[in-house]
């Protein structure tokens, strides 16, 4: 197994991505910590994997709250002995839809704060334990805006920008430690609980919204959930020991060309 003996903390892991990660990363191996602000939802994920014959524990942490992701850490590092990789999914609410004039201050620079703060310090709090063991993996998520300018997606865009900044600067400095970082941008995953929920309220609305972004790609298709989750197994493992400091797209194409003008003629 690619991640054998290997221990793997997910914030925001009641997700469904978080969550999708957290199953790929167990089936590869890993002994997963499930972390979030719900224990149901947490619990839930933990159940599914453990039901799978892989190791899972759940534990309610805001990974907005410094204090609490310290402590659960090093927490982990004193009871486990090391902490391996470390995946942030923390979701955090987002106003789009509208053009960025219309958008009061606060709620566009709102979900850039949020989400670097919860990067941030689940970053620092990893780094400072992977540091005493001389190795370890941050892995990060952001998404297509993060690639390329996208209309109406309010704050969420320049919030993956400056998460993938963040992830370059935290490689720059912690490589010489033997830590990786790398970031994961995502395309929208027509199985997210996200697009579920839009589609099963809004067919009809959905279905053109769905082809429109399926052409915007060059594979024709949106990446689905598993195909981020094994990105980051892939990552998390020695298979990738030579990639840090970069944004991974797995975006099907999206962020690389104008892709819904290119059509098969054959």
């Amino acid at each position: 197994m690619l991640l054998h003996d290997k221990n793997a903390v997910i914030y925001g892991a009641g997700g469904s991505l978080g969550g999708a990660v957290a199953k790929a990363l167990a089936a590869a191996g890993a002994r997963v910590f499930l972390t979030g602000h719900k224990a149901a939802s947490v619990e839930s994920v933990a159940s599914i994997i453990r039901a799978a014959g892989s190791s899972a524990e759940a534990a309610v942490v805001d990974g907005m709250d410094e204090e609490a992701v310290a402590a659960h850490i090093n927490h982990l590092q004193e009871r486990v002995g090391k902490v391996d990789i470390s995946f942030n999914a923390v979701g955090v609410d987002v106003i789009q839809d509208l053009p960025l004039i219309q958008l009061a201050a606060a709620d566009f620079v709102e979900p850039v704060t949020r989400m670097l703060h919860s990067r941030f310090i689940t970053a620092k709090a990893a780094a400072q334990v992977m540091i005493k063991q001389q190795s370890g993996v941050i892995l990060s998520l952001t998404a297509t805006p993060g690639g390329i300018g996208y209309p109406y997606t309010g704050g969420f865009a320049p919030a993956c920008c400056a998460i993938e900044s963040l992830s370059r600067n935290l490689a720059a400095e912690l490589g010489v430690y033997g830590i990786r970082v790398v970031n994961i941008r995502s395309g929208g995953s027509p199985d997210s609980r996200i697009f579920k929920e839009a589609i099963e309220n809004y067919p009809e609305i959905m279905t053109n919204v769905l082809q429109g972004m399926n052409a915007d790609t060059m594979l024709k298709r949106l990446p689905l959930m598993d195909h981020i989750a094994q990105t980051a197994v892939f990552l998390s493992s020695n298979m990738a020991a030579s990639i840090t400091g970069v944004t991974i797209d797995v975006t099907a194409g999206t962020t690389a060309g104008l892709n819904y003008r290119a059509v098969r003629n054959v």
